[in-house]
């Protein structure tokens, strides 16, 4: 009864039927109880995105599966120290971390959201240096700041872990093989009598496909081996790390979006003949190639160089991708229910190892079909011999089944090991390119990133994941075109992932296509409507139309669906200060600093801030540590500019003036600046200067051709003056800058109220 119900409940989980598991599985703990059918249970309550039940179900177990089990329910609801407490026990310092890899990452992301950035690194390390594929351990180093070289990490090191993980594979392959044969027809000769041939054939190839996606589905660590295994029990180890074997079974199927599907089929990618995914973006699709001057990145500093005006929203970026960003549960169900849920997403392998253990492509995976293979023949001649003595020696054509059979059944696992070396050497260059451009990215070296990203083949580079972070990585050199395109692409390369959509959104609201951002908000919404990502786009699609208050209330929207998502965080700052509401808006930029201190702009929120408070000094120390985060911004040198032009450190603010210059010659805003501290100091003519070579990158800027009409008027060059604030006016420019500049024309006779006023 007993191997009955749990091989129900694993079949209902592995066709993801959460309610009819649950059920069983109830039953099943009810008739046995022990502490393996709990870890079942929870489970089961954990797919289903249901983490109290699990907690409740845990809490006091004490077997190494089950602590790692009750730390993942405590982690989907914040409880970040009894989390830890379940990896650590503090009455076993020397007891070690359950599940290997997958409990050391788990623990790192428990000491990153608890502030301790040194021991979160060092246990992502383990995790790595125990399964170097290990993607999320990676990811979560880069995110720090605190990961090594790619070509490092993924090196020989690396590979030598995978060949001994493949090594010992093969050797645990024949002895199970070989115990479980032995098990069952002893079995069998002791119950010929009493069971039929049919059943008992069927009971004996039940039991090796359990042994069989146990053995496919997880790698022990030292303290999950030593656990009592009672045959049928031996599978609740699935949520163990995964060894790195061929078929790593991907998460759920996309929503049924039906763009650039393939006319032959309805998947989104096909196999060709050498086994590499073609990719379904167009062939046009090539690798982008920047573009210089254009008129839509010059006109969106229109208006904000001579006014006082809010935060620059071009200095947002995606604070979480990944790991944070798209925290979902331990398996995601249909339709993307699961966003909400603080787990990490089906990309890491804590959260998909779970699912890949219960979910079977086809029937079986080929670990499990060359186990069933491999016995079928030896269950035909042990039923037909299950009535012949112990001393009558079998046929030869039972032998020579039963040498067939056992060949059959290591035969693939050999294979594999034979190709092993080689597919990890593939599999780990692979990486170190993926890895090397994701760090330089994180360091916000985006152009030594982009060089990087194409290096990869194309069918890799178009991709989702990679075309998303090529549109960020544009999105961060203010390159609003470039990034557009490549955020496009994603989306036609996967349109049901939602990575990057915010950071797409906020580039589509500052190219001001409102139109498409409101059809990708539509969209979003449509595809996901728990995912953070979706009430960002909403949000900066009423942002757009200066309805701030509804913004802000799509944007604490995304932050109640997942409260780790920084980037919901920083917009949510944005619109507080839009509403002038300071207070409020310091609050939403130290939530997103307590998630991620390397969150560059929400230092450059809070900076901005407390410029427009004219705290000069707080707004210096907060510009200074966005600028550590991002050594590469213009924007941020500008302003730095600014804040020591205002502390009547002029010397300083003309090099930092002349540094944002040299970072990013299309950017207007220091030339501008420089300008003006310039002005400042009366050098007249070196202001000129600098102003008539800002007209030739910014000829629509009515806020250069405003203080050029100043200049003028201070060298009582009255005729020059006028043309020039009478251009300005001309150029259009907004409400509050259109007062100003006729207000100087009024006052053009006095001097010292035209010093004043402008």
């Amino acid at each position: 009864m007993e191997g009955v119900l749990i091989d129900c409940v694993q079949n209902s989980l592995r066709h993801l039927l959460y309610r009819n598991a649950i059920f069983m599985c109830e039953r099943l703990c009810s008739e046995f109880p022990s502490e393996a059918n709990l870890q079942l249970l929870a489970a089961c309550y954990l797919q289903s995105n249901q983490a109290y039940s699990a907690y409740h179900i845990l809490k006091g177990t004490q077997m190494p599966q089950s602590r790692y089990l009750f730390a993942i329910s405590c982690f989907q609801m914040d409880l970040l120290n009894e989390a830890e407490m379940a990896l650590c026990p503090s009455n076993e310092p020397s007891a070690e971390v359950p599940n290997g890899a997958a409990g050391h990452y788990l623990l790192g992301l428990v000491y990153r959201y608890t502030d301790r950035i040194k021991s979160a690194a060092h246990q992502f390390n383990q995790a790595l240096s125990l399964d170097p594929l290990l993607w999320a351990a990676y990811e979560e180093l880069c995110k720090l700041g605190s990961a090594g070289e790619a070509t490092a990490v993924f090196g020989e090191s690396a590979a030598e872990c995978i060949q001994k993980q493949y090594a010992c594979h093969d050797v645990a392959a024949p002895q199970l093989q070989s115990s479980s044969d032995d098990h069952h027809l002893v079995s069998g000769r002791q119950q010929a009598e009493s069971v039929s041939p049919r059943h008992l054939r069927h009971l004996h190839v039940n039991n090796i496909k359990e042994n069989s996606v146990n053995h496919n589905g997880a790698v022990f660590s030292g303290s999950a081996a030593s656990q009592p295994n009672n045959g049928v029990h031996a599978n609740i180890s699935f949520y163990n790390t995964p060894s790195p074997m061929a078929n790593q079974l991907s998460g759920v199927a996309p929503p049924p979006i039906c763009r650039n599907m393939l006319p032959n089929g309805p998947n989104s990618s096909s196999v060709g003949a050498d086994g590499s995914p073609r990719s379904t973006v167009k062939s046009t699709i090539q690798a982008p190639r920047r573009k210089f001057v254009d008129e839509g990145k010059l006109r969106k500093i229109s208006g904000r160089l001579f006014s006082d005006s809010g935060p620059r929203r071009s200095t947002r970026l995606a604070g979480e991708t990944g790991t944070i960003a798209n925290l979902s549960g331990v398996a995601v169900p249909a339709n993307g229910a699961n966003h909400s849920s603080k787990y990490p997403s089906s990309s890491s392998k804590l959260g998909s190892a779970a699912f890949r253990s219960v979910t079977v492509r086809k029937g079986q995976s080929w670990s499990t079909e060359s186990f069933t293979e491999g016995t079928r023949s030896e269950l035909d001649d042990s039923r037909s011999n299950t009535t012949t003595t112990s001393g009558s020696s079998p046929s030869p054509d039972t032998r020579s089944s039963e040498r067939d059979g056992s060949i059959m059944s290591i035969g693939r696992s050999s294979m594999t090991v034979s190709k092993a070396a080689s597919g990890a050497s593939e599999v780990l260059s692979l990486m170190k390119v993926l890895g090397e451009g994701y760090r330089l990215s994180c360091l916000y070296r985006c152009q030594d990133a982009l060089d990087v990203f194409l290096q990869l083949p194309h069918k890799h580079y178009n991709t989702g994941w990679v075309l998303s972070q090529v549109g960020k990585a544009h999105f961060e050199l203010v390159d609003y075109l470039e990034a557009e395109r490549a955020f496009s692409n994603a989306r036609l390369a996967s349109p049901y992932s939602l990575e990057g959509m915010d950071i797409y959104s906020t580039v589509l609201y500052h190219l001001k296509e409102d139109m498409r951002l409101s059809y990708l908000a539509q969209e979003l919404i449509s595809t996901d409507r728990l995912a953070p990502q979706s009430w960002c786009a909403m949000g900066n699609c009423y942002s757009m139309q200066k309805d701030h208050e509804t913004a802000l209330k799509n944007f604490q929207r995304a932050v109640q669906l997942n409260s780790r998502f920084t980037y919901a965080h920083t917009l949510c700052g944005h619109e507080y200060v839009a509403l002038e509401d300071f207070e409020n808006g310091i609050k939403s930029y130290q939530n997103a600093l307590q998630i991620d201190a390397r969150h560059y702009n929400a230092w450059y929120g809070l900076a901005m801030i407390y410029l427009r408070q004219e705290k000069y000094e707080f707004s210096e120390h907060h510009f200074r540590k966005a600028l550590q985060i991002n050594p590469r911004s213009s924007v941020i040198m500008s302003y730095l500019g600014t804040s020591l032009h205002a502390l009547k450190r002029n010397e300083e603010a003309l090099t930092m003036m002349e540094k944002a210059i040299i970072a990013d010659k299309k950017n207007p805003l220091p030339m501008y600046q420089k300008a003006n501290i310039l002005v400042s100091m009366e050098d007249f003519d070196g202001a000129l200067q600098v102003l008539e070579e800002l007209k030739e990158y910014a000829p629509h800027e009515s806020s250069v051709y405003a203080l050029m009409g100043k200049i003028y008027k201070r060298r009582l060059m009255y005729d020059k003056a006028m043309l020039h604030f009478g251009l300005a006016l001309d150029l259009k420019p907004s409400a509050t800058d259109v007062a100003t500049i006729k207000a100087a024309i009024e006052k053009l006779h006095v001097p010292d109220e035209l010093e004043d006023n402008l």
